[in-house]
């Protein structure tokens, strides 16, 4: 596990010298069109992504192919996946944009994700942050002051336990906080349930959060606490630096336990973590693409980073985060899919127990 860890480091830097010449590569797409499957409805986080890159990869590919995005909602992004998996080609003409939902439902051994992900062929991946903030009426006012907190029981909108939402209600209960969930809320519903007072703790991913609830801890009606924080190039965790005042989870954990977190929950956390977070959006070609397909791909999305105003560009539409790109997105893909069968079966319990999920 440490050394997929620190094999991540390489995943979140640009990379941009470890695609082929595009000039060299034998995949052709002129007067083609790419169906780009996106399991959610449009207008959500994946659909955002998705089109924001769709023209920017069509433009970089060799032939300029009409990129189409095909919405495939429902399931919480199971019945896109069960598509892709069973009637995608191999021929590059059929493309994945997956979420951390989609990666979490296999990795959990769901019995609907008929899905395979493992065997899919990553192109690049999106990171993203998120931020942990609370009602002022609880009399927090920094992570620091979290043990005030321990008796006393938190009202948490979510839309699920096994969607992205385990990343957080897994961490709260390492803090050794009572979380009290109110299933059945994606992240909108909850930050606006939190603006209503409905419930007294929220998180939201890095761009919702700075549009979003900003304006609210300027008004006085949140306070951050902490964010998810990001994997640095030891593979340790690092301060997001979209919010660089603020603590990440693990160094949370050490003022509240008086030591750096190091246990099994720990490495699972930080395993659906960077599936949850830090490869948060991923583009999939199917199993049994061609290489110099795949390598076309890469190619494009390497290029499409190196684009004059890209970065200024995606942190306004996704995120400031750098693209996790060429083969080392294969070294995030891994990591995510390094749970063991022992890994497996304890956040299975842990599921079972605390929420009564089945498996």
């Amino acid at each position: 596990m440490k050394k997929i860890i620190v094999g991540i480091a390489a995943s979140l830097t640009l990379g941009f010298g470890l695609g082929t010449s595009q000039s060299t590569l034998a995949a052709d797409f002129s007067g083609e069109r790419i169906e780009w499957i996106v399991p959610f409805k449009e207008g959500g986080g994946t659909d955002t992504w998705a089109r924001f890159f769709s023209p920017l990869i069509s433009e970089t590919l060799p032939g300029q192919p009409t990129i189409v995005i095909k919405n495939v909602p429902g399931g919480g992004s199971i019945n896109g996946a069960n598509q892709f998996d069973a009637r995608g080609d191999n021929n590059g003409l059929d493309v994945f944009g997956s979420t951390a939902s989609t990666l979490f439902y296999s990795m959990l051994g769901d019995k609907r994700a008929r899905y395979q992900p493992r065997d899919w062929i990553p192109v690049f991946a999106t990171p993203t942050g998120g931020v942990l903030y609370l009602s002022p009426d609880l009399g927090v006012n920094s992570a620091a002051e979290l043990v005030k907190l321990q008796d006393q029981e938190l009202t948490f909108p979510s839309l699920g336990p096994t969607s992205l939402d385990l990343v957080p209600l897994l961490a709260m209960e390492m803090l050794g906080l009572k979380i009290k969930p109110v299933f059945g809320m994606d992240r909108s519903a909850g930050r606006l349930a939190f603006e209503r007072g409905e419930v007294n703790v929220d998180y939201q991913t890095s761009a919702p959060y700075i549009k979003k609830v900003t304006p609210l801890v300027e008004e006085g009606k949140a306070v951050p606490i902490m964010s998810w924080g990001i994997l640095g190039e030891d593979g340790t965790m690092q301060r997001d630096p979209s919010f660089p005042d603020l603590p990440h989870f693990a160094e949370v954990y050490e003022m509240i336990h008086g030591e750096k977190p190091d246990s099994q929950a720990y490495n699972i956390w930080k395993t659906f973590f960077v599936a949850g977070f830090a490869a948060q959006k991923i583009m999939f070609l199917q199993e049994g693409t061609p290489q110099e397909i795949v390598d076309t791909y890469r190619q494009a999305a390497i290029e499409v980073a190196k684009q004059p105003g890209f970065k200024e560009k995606a942190s306004i539409a996704i995120g400031d985060y750098d693209q996790i790109l060429g083969k080392n997105v294969d070294t995030a893909f891994k990591m995510i899919f390094s749970l063991s069968d022992e890994d497996t079966q304890w956040i299975q319990h842990w599921l079972n127990e605390r929420y009564g999920v089945r498996f």
